[in-house]
């Protein structure tokens, strides 16, 4: 099996477990859900460094840590619920924590690893269904005041709604997440990628110096004070290509995470279907699997 298809099927998993337990609405809960399976979840402040949660096991009973030395609500039920994945997804158990003990996670799609990864799905899948997700987005202005509307809804962080924004929207959206004058992942919607001969953004490349971006993070304490800012700009100064096209450019400083969330939009691209060549599944996966810890 793939494994964009053991992603997919992750997050699929995710939204089956909603039907389940006959929930209906958002936002969804995941401290309740480990409740009404009898696993106990608490608060741990002093976790390793780039954990975000923690699954333990004593026999048949199970229990959940997750770190709240990150003061992000949407980022602490993003770990309890990627717990929830490992606990739910078939084959998690018997891999992550066969015995009694403990099992560490790096939610927020921090780690490369098949079965972090799976997880990281599930969780998505759980707190921002498709069904649910598309009904909430379109109901503000298009971009970051959508997706923040969304992330109110749901109590999901603001960098893990914008990439499921990118993920559903029928608009032209690219989500990029950069520290300082380097790119960490870029995630466009199917809309944007219609641009014909588009330059991918790989993790590493450098934020292009012509862009609102630059000029925001060349100054860190906009970054650590979470000002924002916004422009327009020519799609081709940050995505290249050979059409040009006017896009709204917003950015937002992550505080003390000291990353910058840019959201480019617009309604008019994507209008004409354009082939995409040369990229295989698997690789796609690989350059743009986004890093988030918010």
């Amino acid at each position: 099996m793939s494994r964009l298809l053991r992603l997919k099927l992750a997050k699929q998993r995710g939204e089956a477990l909603l039907a389940e337990e006959g929930i209906t609405s958002l936002a969804v809960d995941p401290f309740d859900i480990a409740a009404r399976h009898d696993i106990v979840v608490q608060a741990k402040p002093d976790v390793a460094s780039g954990v975000s949660g923690m699954l333990l096991r004593h026999g048949n009973s199970f229990g959940i840590l997750y770190a709240s030395d990150i003061p992000s609500e949407g980022f602490q039920r993003f770990s309890v619920a990627h717990e929830l994945g490992h606990y739910f997804l078939d084959g998690h158990i018997d891999h992550v924590l066969p015995k009694d003990g403990m099992h560490a996670s790096h939610a927020g799609f921090s780690s490369a690893d098949p079965y972090e990864q799976e997880a990281d799905n599930f969780a998505v899948g759980l707190l921002m269904p498709a069904g649910f997700f598309k009904r909430l987005i379109g109901r503000s202005a298009l971009g970051l005041t959508d997706i923040e509307s969304a992330a109110e809804a749901c109590k999901t962080s603001l960098t893990a709604t914008a990439i499921r924004y990118a993920e559903l929207t029928d608009d032209a959206v690219a989500i990029i997440m950069s520290t300082g004058h380097t790119i960490d992942y870029c995630i466009m919607s199917e809309a944007m990628k219609s641009l014909p001969d588009l330059s991918w953004l790989r993790r590493g490349s450098p934020v292009p110096s012509n862009t609102e971006t630059a000029r925001f993070n060349a100054d860190p304490s906009r970054v650590s004070r979470g000002e924002r800012a916004d422009d327009e700009i020519d799609v081709l100064d940050w995505l290249g290509g050979k059409r040009s096209s006017i896009v709204t450019e917003e950015v937002v400083g992550l505080g003390r995470y000291g990353k910058t969330l840019t959201v480019l939009s617009s309604r008019k691209i994507g209008h004409e279907a354009y082939a995409d060549e040369g990229d295989d599944d698997e690789d796609l996966v690989e350059r743009w699997t986004p890093r988030f810890r918010r």
